[in-house]
């Protein structure tokens, strides 16, 4: 796995670090991004979904700091490649033409994206946070997990409530 190569792994301390500083990255990409989803969303329902999600996910960047803290170490970002090739792909979305319920539904596919992988992420840390015995910082991660999960929930029900019914009505 040659993109570990450059990486110093010697423990799960160095992981759960790690994993920290990328989503520690991640979060700050956010919310730069979120505003411009926000702006580009047709829907107003939609449109309130990535506002809310903007406040939760400074929230997130807050507690991460806190997780951070516990940990003794200062907050630190390493450049998440992921959420990186995630944000471009929901720029490309933004700077689409065409029918706004189809570009609304294609926002929605961009930002579930996202959820998805921080999800992922967070699962992840929070379980390394539990193995090290670290309760607070895993608690401080299932916490933003929650929050993922049900941010993605919303984006669903928006999705298939209304906003894929009228995108498919768009031809």
């Amino acid at each position: 796995m040659s993109w570990l190569s450059s990486m110093q792994l010697n423990s799960m301390e160095d992981l759960l670090l790690d994993q920290l500083q990328d989503l520690y990255d991640a979060e700050q990409r956010l919310v730069q991004a979120l505003p411009k989803l926000a702006k580009a969303a047709s829907d107003e329902a939609l449109k309130a979904a990535f506002q809310n999600h903007l406040h939760e996910t400074k929230n997130q960047v807050t507690r991460l700091e806190k997780a951070f803290q516990s940990l003794g170490k200062a907050a630190e970002a390493k450049t998440c490649e992921a959420m990186k090739g995630l944000v471009a792909e929901g720029q490309e979305v933004i700077n689409a033409k065409g029918d706004n319920s189809v570009k609304d539904a294609a926002l929605i596919a961009a930002a579930q994206r996202v959820e998805h992988y921080e999800i992922a992420a967070y699962g992840s840390a929070r379980t390394f946070a539990q193995r090290l015995g670290n309760h607070n910082v895993a608690q401080l991660l299932d916490q933003t997990l929650t929050e993922e999960k049900s941010a993605d929930e919303k984006l669903t029900q928006l999705a298939e409530s209304r906003i894929n019914v009228e995108a498919v009505l768009a031809r």
